[in-house]
């Protein structure tokens, strides 16, 4: 099969997931080409079905602002036409789903009938698609897509919930490559962080306030008062210098590591102990999984999909949105060293399930049933 994949090509968690499942089609022997105005983050490998064809934005003085969309939907058209595609996968709803529903109104006047296929990743939905400026584009692009996807059964509820949705929404869970998120050997690097064999735990993020980052250095504070440990913060963003103010204030800045944007995010995880992710929204918890790939316990919140990745008192712990007391408990509980092995290895296990050799022929499923159902809904149309 021959699939086009719109994403961000950014470390967020949507550009993240197309770009491995764009990989993975294409290890199967699918092609696929990735469309996006830079190469995304983890298209780091050479493979004979992986194509990358990039959005160039022209700049005028007339636009203020400049126009991405219908530069992404002349783009698809092209890509479409020339490269003989038979589905298009966008990935986050806002703007690859209105540019993909433009694109297939203007292949349609070439005799070219694309199924697309929208995936939603969560802040599409429950931050940004909410905004009044967004929802109608929002909701009649979702319905115009020939298929629709959710990372969570959350997300899935929350979208029904807060768009007027009359398309069927299929659950697929984000997945992890277990063949590069596994604990690797890296002592020495361990011995530099925490030379005196201090508990290590870890958080990373794009460091927005969603992600309350301020409670993970809070949970750590309180942790750190208790038993020799040290924090490690991977990532960057707009909060970050009021956490690095933060952790100077409560004299922990000796015991905090901020460690920047990692590509191998997969190295320095090898050498945790626990994960915090207290997030007010997370529509499934990618990083967390990747953690727990890892070996990692993972203490979160409850919010949105976590409670469908992190099995409370399994893989970790989960706790009500911003309860500091709680998480520190339940922390304090897991690095015990007669729990932590224990905890460790169903972190593991719980991962495993989620390996993406088990998510991927779900999606290859759903695109076929897609391509037939929509070959079969333009026959009908021709017909009439």
């Amino acid at each position: 099969m021959k699939i086009g994949i719109v994403c961000y090509p950014t470390f967020g968690g949507s550009g993240v997931v197309a770009t491995e499942l764009g990989k993975a089609l294409a290890k199967e022997g699918h092609q696929v080409h990735f469309i996006t105005y830079t190469q995304p983050a983890r298209l780091d490998f050479f493979n004979e079905n992986v194509f990358y064809h990039e959005v160039s934005i022209p700049t005028y003085p007339l636009f203020q602002y400049a126009p991405y969309e219908l530069a992404l939907a002349s783009k698809m058209v092209n890509v479409v036409r020339y490269e003989q595609l038979d589905l298009l996968h966008v990935h986050y709803a806002i703007p690859h789903a209105s540019a993909a529903y433009m694109a297939k109104q203007i292949l349609k006047t070439y005799g070219i009938h694309i199924p697309v296929v929208t995936t939603l990743h969560g802040t599409d939905i429950t931050l940004v698609g909410k905004d009044a400026s967004f929802e109608p584009v929002v909701t009649f692009s979702i319905n115009q897509s020939d298929g629709v996807t959710a990372v969570s059964d959350d997300l899935k509820k929350s979208t029904y919930q807060q768009f007027e949705i009359t398309r069927e929404i299929e659950v697929i869970p984000n997945f992890i490559d277990l063949e590069r998120f596994k604990k690797q050997k890296k002592e020495h690097f361990k011995m530099a962080i925490a030379p005196n064999n201090e508990k290590i735990l870890i958080h990373t993020s794009n460091f927005r306030k969603v992600k309350r980052i301020e409670d993970v250095v809070k949970v750590f504070a309180e942790v750190h008062k208790q038993i020799p440990s040290k924090l490690l913060l991977v990532g960057d963003g707009p909060e970050r210098a009021g956490i690095e103010r933060m952790c100077r204030q409560l004299d922990i800045a000796d015991a905090v590591r901020f460690l920047g944007k990692l590509d191998a995010v997969e190295e320095v995880l090898s050498v945790s102990d626990l994960f915090i992710m207290p997030s007010e929204k997370e529509s499934f918890g990618l990083a967390a999984l990747e953690a727990m790939a890892c070996e990692i316990p993972v203490i979160s919140s409850n919010a949105g999909g976590l409670p469908e990745l992190n099995v409370n008192g399994v893989s970790g712990f989960l706790s009500p949105v911003g309860d500091i007391d709680d998480m520190v408990k339940n922390a304090l509980f897991v690095l015990k060293d007669e729990n932590l092995p224990t905890f460790k290895k169903q972190a593991k296990e719980r991962a495993a399930e989620f390996d993406i050799s088990t998510i991927l022929p779900k999606y290859e499923s759903y695109y076929q049933r897609i391509v037939e159902e929509s070959k079969s809904a333009n026959l009908l149309t021709i017909s009439k």
